[in-house]
């Protein structure tokens, strides 16, 4: 059995304060019930680990419609139209 170096720790979203080894990666996805939880690398460190922060949910089958745009507001992926909200 290989020996894991726990290197960061995750802030936020539904692993909050969970450890694991991040291999230094810029972005850590995790998978929980078919959705794809997406945590951020920063500078800061707790307990000397590297602390990643929430960084939001992703479906994997695509944007779905009603999705918020990142101007705020709601918008179809589809046809790119913004939607009332």
């Amino acid at each position: 059995m290989s020996e894991t170096h726990e290197d960061a720790i995750l802030v936020g979203g539904p692993r909050d304060g969970n450890r694991l080894e991040s291999q230094g990666q810029p972005v850590v996805e995790v998978e929980i019930d078919g959705f794809m939880h997406r945590y951020a690398i920063t500078t800061k460190e707790r307990d000397g680990r590297r602390v990643y922060n929430y960084d939001g949910m992703i479906d994997p089958s695509g944007a779905q419609p009603g999705a918020q745009a990142p101007e705020g507001g709601l918008h179809d992926p589809i046809s790119g139209d913004r939607l009332s909200g």
